[in-house]
């Protein structure tokens, strides 16, 4: 299977590299719009800052790209939060591909950013399969995406956020599937089954 994790100026991409390795799927990481339209499955994974990942995108013309993929697409971390129409992360104009706000976690009690195992509630998606309702899962982010009828799971911290959401190929978690153990590993399997 032709695999591509989509390369723009975000951290974590090799983990995923790795845990897709580790499932006997070799990537490629790519910023190429022909190996990216002629790839099975994409992974849009990241860590980093949403206003300066957009500027890469646009540069590279991956911002028109992206939307209009037709094969099954996993966005990961900040990879999720910039296939929404926007983020409070530096007013970043995102890809719009969900119907979400990312919003920036205010808190004076809770530690930001929200780093470590929490529970996925709700789930509604075939990246699920075979999980358990309340799995742990690992979350490292300072913003998050609001709950609405396409998100596919919900984790509570401070507020209820949507940890994933799905809209027609495009589906998308806020945690680290690739730090995730055992539940991660077997959502990356059913990405790649979809």
């Amino acid at each position: 299977m032709k695999v591509a994790i989509v390369k723009y100026n975000a951290g974590n991409i090799v983990s995923v590299a790795n845990a897709l390795k580790r499932l006997g799927v070799e990537a490629m990481i790519t910023d190429s719009a022909d190996e990216l339209w002629s790839a099975e499955r994409i992974i849009f994974p990241g860590v980093g800052e949403a206003s300066t990942a957009m500027q890469y995108l646009r540069e590279r013309r991956l911002d028109q790209l992206i939307p209009t993929l037709v094969q099954p697409v996993l966005g990961i971390c900040l990879g999720m939060q910039l296939m929404c129409t926007s983020s409070d992360e530096n007013d970043a104009l995102c890809l719009g591909i969900f119907p979400y706000r990312v919003r920036r976690f205010e808190s004076d009690e809770l530690k930001i950013p929200h780093t470590g195992w929490n529970r996925i509630e709700g789930l509604r998606s075939p990246l699920f399969s075979g999980l358990d309702e309340g799995e742990y899962v690992y979350f490292v982010h300072g913003y998050y995406v609001e709950t609405g009828d396409e998100s596919t799971a919900v984790t509570t911290y401070g507020v209820e956020f949507s940890a994933g959401v799905n809209h027609g190929n495009f589906h998308a978690v806020q945690f680290h599937p690739e730090k995730s153990g055992d539940a991660g590993t077997r959502i990356l399997e059913n990405f790649l089954k979809l």
